[in-house]
């Protein structure tokens, strides 16, 4: 199958989703949705002005101040998420279709992954009948009925970046919805589809409207999305940079945030473990989205004594990757999603041979290949940490391998990081893997090969962010909470007065 040959299945990309309708925009201004592999045009949207932004905000603070939305029950509210759940299942050929004409991502893999992206939305719609929004606590202040309920914080501002966003809109989207809070949606440039596609789905389903509003815009239309002081709460997927002046924007008007922003986790290899094992456990997860995943191992750290076994290994497996057209299933590897990235990369490898590293395999663009934004997954050894290759997010697939000393200086180098996002620990006994994982200062850690788990918690530490998205962790930032105070207890606990 050729790149790009399945149609947009978007209904309305010329048409902004506010208020519950499909609506024109306030300008002729579209955005080009280019196909990473072979840089044609794929779709075109209509692009967000001010005016559209405001119009969105409007719609959501309307629904919320004086809609239904908040005021129904969690089990209504649940209701829907479970709705949404169903919808995405019978629309997962569209997910799978959108995602690698938008991002480069195989199609094998989005179409695989595609069938369970309702789940989310169905985790929180069980929550509806386990979580505890109202408890009762003793108050020793002398109230006979002291009670703690959690409300929804109020209106959302989603901002969605491109490498994955229909299990990033769902992160956000499923909690709030479930909170109570109406939600305004800003798609990525390079990506809208997925956002788009939820519109729809939101549509189908019959939430009231402004309950969930999705526009496209460039980076600008954030800002003002950003500083509206009716938006109560940004949720924020993507680079550091942007992170920080969303927290800093956020923080001089005392809004509530969440920040997902960027990695460089560390692959630990403790010196019982196989070291060909490791590296194949590596290999195969560091073409993940074309190496366009924050929480993606790019840091390997072994001993110095396994150093270049390690680099062998992963050498031999990522050299013989199969880079191509993501619709082709012989491909192995997409191409990167912008032209813009695939220069980052670039400059990214460029600087590692300036520095003198060892270039073990890749490190260009695939010879066969002559259009697309394709590169050849890369492997640096004797990598220093203090380095920019060591230091610096790259995004796509290029890994670095630093030589440790011993298993004190494997922790030292793993937390000598401005990023603390996630992170594996090689090994075959349990307990070294539990001391060495308490002593990583990174928001998750795996045993033996990456895991991310949504249903527990997903964030980090240092500049990987602010807040936790997934589970119960990832709800609560979208609920305030407030104390009452009573003299006799409200007739709905069942509790004589």
């Amino acid at each position: 199958m050729a790149s790009g040959v399945i149609e947009s299945p978007i209904r309305h990309p010329d048409r902004f989703f506010i208020d519950g309708e499909w609506v024109s925009p306030s300008s002729d201004a579209t955005i080009a949705v280019v196909a990473p592999a072979t840089e044609q045009v794929w779709m075109r949207v209509a692009e967000a002005q001010e005016a559209d932004i405001e119009r969105a905000i409007a719609a959501a603070r309307t629904a919320f101040d004086a809609g239904p939305w908040p005021r129904m029950t969690h089990r209504e509210r649940g209701a829907y998420l479970h709705a949404i759940a169903d919808a995405l299942a019978r629309r997962a050929d569209d997910v799978g279709a959108i995602w690698p004409n938008e991002m480069g991502v195989l199609h094998a893999t989005a179409r695989a992954f595609a069938g369970g992206v309702g789940g989310m939305y169905a985790f929180y719609g069980r929550l509806a009948d386990t979580f505890e929004f109202e408890e009762r606590r003793h108050s020793p202040a002398g109230a006979a009925c002291g009670l703690l309920v959690r409300e929804p914080v109020g209106v959302v501002g989603a901002i969605i970046p491109w490498n994955g966003p229909i299990s990033l809109i769902a992160l956000k989207l499923a909690p709030a919805l479930l909170a109570g809070c109406c939600v305004v949606i800003k798609a990525s440039p390079e990506a809208p589809g997925h956002a788009l596609l939820m519109a729809e789905i939101a549509q189908e389903v019959g939430l009231p409207p402004g309950v969930v509003n999705v526009v496209t815009a460039d980076r600008a239309a954030s800002e003002l999305l950003v500083r509206d002081p009716r938006v109560d709460k940004i949720a924020f997927t993507g680079s550091t940079d942007a992170g920080r002046r969303i927290g800093a924007v956020l923080g001089g008007r005392i809004a509530r945030q969440t920040l997902e922003l960027g990695g460089k986790s560390a692959a630990i290899i403790l010196d019982d473990y196989d070291a060909e094992t490791a590296a194949a456990a590596i290999a195969g997860r560091a073409c993940d989205l074309t190496g366009q995943v924050c929480a993606s191992l790019t840091r390997v750290i072994v001993s110095a004594d396994r150093h270049d076994a390690v680099v062998a290994a992963l050498a031999d497996r990522l050299g013989s990757v199969r880079v191509g057209d993501p619709f082709d299933a012989a491909s192995q590897m997409g191409p990167l999603a912008t032209a813009r990235q695939r220069d980052r990369v670039e400059g990214h490898i460029a600087a590692a041979r300036a520095d003198g590293f060892m270039l073990a395999t890749g490190g260009g663009r695939p010879k066969h290949l002559d259009r697309g934004w394709f590169v050849e997954p890369t492997v640096f050894g004797n990598v220093d940490n203090r380095s920019r290759l060591a230091r610096e997010e790259v995004f796509g697939p290029v890994l670095a391998v630093i030589a440790a000393r011993d298993e004190r200086h494997v922790v030292e180098l793993a937390n000598d990081s401005p990023f603390g996002l996630a992170g594996t620990v090689f090994t075959n006994d349990p307990d070294r893997a539990y001391s060495v994982a308490r002593d990583l200062r990174t928001g998750t850690i795996s045993h033996n090969v990456l895991r991310l788990d949504f249903s527990i918690a997903f964030g980090g530490f240092k500049q990987s962010g602010v807040g936790r998205e997934g589970g119960v962790e990832g709800l609560l930032p979208y609920l305030e909470t407030k104390t009452i105070l009573l003299d006799g207890a409200p007739s709905h606990l069942g509790v004589a007065q």
